[in-house]
């Protein structure tokens, strides 16, 4: 089936928000074996949200729209829709009842409005909202299908994926369940993970190879259709194998979790434990570390080592070697594996991670933005140190850096 992506909302169009729904939707409806063709971004405007309703219906087979749902007079898509089909928008009382609730619960007097929210489409399917307020709503319109989405990724993602793909899965021709395998990489690039395993993904017919990425990770979803999840499974097998063979040193999970999931999950298993001295991250490291459940067991805690006072006085690190002609500077080799060192001294941790780089946007100490040194303790063995060079913003460089010492200490428990 050919697919438009359709995304409704002025702010769009004024480049106020960043249209991140329609790469996700192309990656899923790709999973599901349907083809997008086309995006659209439309304004709230009546007439040309109609029009653009009116040119996918002539060339898609599912049209796909998200925003304007809301409860304000410019969230137009569901009168749009049924104005188009001739039906009437009725309430679904399920919805409306948890609306009801919500502001009950708060204490506050709901206003009329809301209750557009709840309307839905004659005859059409209600999709739930687990993450927020307004319905979502599939129907089919003269042959053409039809699935509208909240704008905010938050409600739009799970609405999608627990309910929409599984309405859409439906309609094909061979109404066989799908099953999915997320595998997770780090510490290897999109572009590179995608040219190794280009030849597979061009010729990909069962399983489905789709690729993702988010900023230090990339995922591969393989999808198939099959009768029982063992024979998923086995329409799987060769072709998981043959990534394992190629990529293998990259993957870190079988299932859709962040890095630093699975090492929690491993130090706690190995009742190990981590602290983290962080300059250039300024605590991104350990606040990753600390959004994962069950992280107070293993993680100790960390040290936002932003001054050479605090490097020094915390942590050990001899002035001579952070300051002075000659001397390598808080930027460098030296200087991580002596902040990783002064955490095994200090917090009495199984592994200390050190992180300290220039975030830009200026250089520092003469050193380019990007350069990072990620400095890594173990008690017993040997301190490693990283050298890095991630590029994009400040935000960017702190992210990837965080991501990238995680990686190292990934491998290093996976190894012992």
């Amino acid at each position: 089936m050919k697919a438009e992506i359709i995304a409704v909302g002025t702010e769009l169009l004024l480049g106020q928000i960043v249209n991140t729904n329609a790469q996700f939707l192309a990656q899923e409806c790709a999973a599901l074996g349907i083809n997008v063709y086309f995006q659209t971004v439309v304004g709230d405007n009546e007439q040309r949200l109609t029009d653009s309703l009116k040119l996918a219906a002539s060339r898609a087979d599912v049209v796909i729209c998200t925003g304007g749902l809301g409860p304000t007079q410019d969230d137009l898509t569901k009168d749009v829709l049924a104005a188009y089909a001739g039906c009437k928008l009725i309430l679904h009382e399920p919805s409306m009842g948890a609306i009801e609730d919500l502001f009950a619960s708060r204490g506050i007097h709901m206003v009329e409005s809301n209750r557009r929210q709840a309307l839905m489409l004659e005859g059409s399917t209600p999709l739930p909202n687990d993450a927020g307020l307004a319905v979502g709503n599939a129907i089919t319109i003269e042959g053409t299908h039809f699935v509208l989405l909240p704008g905010p990724p938050k409600e739009m993602k799970p609405m999608f994926t627990n309910y929409a793909a599984k309405w859409l899965s439906t309609l094909m021709n061979e109404q066989v369940p799908l099953y999915s395998k997320m595998l997770k990489f780090a510490g290897i690039g999109e572009s590179t993970l995608e040219h190794q395993l280009l030849d597979l993904i061009q010729t990909q017919t069962n399983p489905t190879i789709a690729p993702y990425a988010k900023e230090g990770e990339v995922a591969i979803r393989l999808t198939t259709r099959a009768h029982t999840a063992e024979e998923g499974e086995a329409l799987m097998a060769p072709t998981m194998q043959e990534i394992q063979g190629r990529v293998g040193e990259y993957l870190y999970a079988v299932q859709d979790v962040p890095l630093e999931a699975v090492i929690v999950q491993r130090l706690t298993e190995t009742k190990r434990t981590l602290s983290v001295a962080e300059s250039c991250t300024g605590g991104l490291l350990s606040d990753l570390i600390t959004g994962v459940s069950g992280s107070s067991q293993p993680f100790l805690g960390g040290i936002i080592c932003y001054t050479n006072q605090v490097k020094h006085g915390l942590l050990g690190v001899p002035m001579d070697v952070l300051e002075g002609e000659g001397a390598p500077g808080a930027v460098s080799r030296e200087t991580a594996a002596l902040l990783a060192e002064g955490l095994l001294r200090t917090l009495g941790s199984d592994f200390g991670i050190s992180v300290t780089g220039v975030a830009g946007p200026n250089p520092s100490e003469g050193k380019p933005v990007g350069l990072v040194y990620v400095g890594l303790a173990q008690k017993g063995k040997e301190t490693q140190v990283f050298t890095l060079q991630p590029s994009g913003s400040r935000g960017m460089i702190k992210l990837r850096a965080a991501k990238s010492a995680l990686y190292q200490l990934w491998k290093q428990l996976k190894e012992n």
